[in-house]
């Protein structure tokens, strides 16, 4: 018997939600729910999980009811570190929104650039590793820089960023230099770009080397592991959980598994690929161990799209498995697009990235 206890009734995807903000694609799109699940038997509980009882195997919900398990899959999340960043609350997220979470948050940063006069100022403030999406905020500069280049073009984007190097960062600037060149600014690290304190009233970012003040501003903040993950005692001291890489089980909790972005999954990044790739291994993992047998070694694989404009995509993938109590990258396995493809590859790269999302959501959710 499986039961999925999840207190949204309507998933709101993640992936393609850069496009919803930049207005080439509607909410509704990124939105499923759960009567395909039902269909294959599993049982849906529309709660949030309030506490795990690790030792007595039993997990607490948010009404009081509680639920025992034979064995415990955790998917937690992350959560916003609101406490990171000072000036950066709640309240400030009201302002300068993050939508790293997608729903209201993407439609409240969509609304905030269509009401921008022409000639603004727009600023992302990006986190420093580790995160969920690691290209994500590069591609949401690309197609917010897309969005100001078609409807607004005497406006500019700036990134301020709390690293020196980040995902397919080749292939990002070459399409930033080619598309938005004069319009969208990268302040790495070492130029200042990590942003130290907001003021969300002023609307200004401030670093190490100076302020920011921004018609829009997207402060996307540190995170960890969602709560559920803490009060299961499966985080460490970093926020986020450590796991045996072959069958997911936590490495501080006996009997619970933990996938996707709270798990510290060694190479292998916090993406919605890695995470389904993790579902199927840890899935296959509990079966065996319900039987009492021993877990396969698998191999894992991540690819992950993005689109720096319409019709314009590129994509990293990587292969990943177990070795020394670690994901390790199978050296070249993997790559990046070329750097020098042709206008018909980055198209071609863009319709699978729509496939992908299609296969993706169409297998989870039938």
């Amino acid at each position: 018997a499986v039961t999925l206890v999840e207190p949204e009734e309507r998933f709101t995807a993640c992936p393609f939600s850069n496009e919803v903000i930049a207005g080439l694609r509607d909410l509704d799109a990124q939105r499923f729910g759960y009567d395909g699940l039902r269909r294959e038997g599993v049982e849906v509980v529309h709660r949030s999980a309030a506490a795990v009882d690790a030792r007595y195997r039993r997990v607490r919900l948010d009404d009081g009811t509680e639920l025992a398990y034979d064995r415990l899959v955790l998917a937690p999340g992350i959560e916003l570190r609101f406490d990171a960043l000072p000036g950066y609350d709640q309240a400030a997220a009201e302002a300068m929104p993050h939508a790293w979470k997608a729903g209201d948050q993407t439609l409240l940063l969509r609304r905030q650039l269509e009401a921008m006069p022409d000639g603004g100022m727009v600023a992302i403030a990006a986190p420093a590793n580790p995160f969920r999406c690691p290209p994500g905020p590069y591609e949401r500069a690309s197609l917010i820089a897309h969005y100001l280049k078609t409807r607004k073009p005497r406006s500019k984007l700036i990134v301020l960023d709390a690293k020196d190097a980040f995902s397919k960062q080749r292939l990002f600037q070459a399409a930033w230099d080619a598309l938005y060149p004069g319009l969208l600014e990268w302040v790495p690290l070492s130029s200042g770009g990590r942003v130290t304190e907001v003021d969300a009233a002023a609307r200004t970012l401030v670093t190490e080397f100076g302020s920011h003040r921004a018609d829009v501003a997207n402060i996307i903040p540190p995170q960890r592991a969602g709560a559920i993950a803490r009060a299961a005692g499966v985080a460490d001291q970093t926020g986020w959980c450590p796991i045996d890489p072959v069958t997911f089980e936590s490495r501080l909790q006996p009997g619970i598994h933990v996938i996707g972005d709270a798990a510290i999954a060694g190479a292998m990044p916090k993406s919605a690929f890695a995470a389904n790739s993790q579902a199927q291994v840890c899935a296959a993992a509990v079966a065996a161990l319900l039987r009492g047998e021993a877990p396969a070694k698998q191999k894992l694989i991540n690819t992950c799209y993005s689109l720096v404009a319409p019709g314009y995509g590129i994509s990293v993938a990587g292969v990943y498995r177990p070795a020394e109590g670690l994901l390790r990258e199978v050296e070249g396995a993997g790559g990046t697009s070329p750097l020098d493809a042709p206008p018909e590859v980055r198209e071609m790269e863009a319709r699978y990235a729509e496939a992908w999302f299609q296969t993706i959501t169409g297998s989870v959710f039938g």
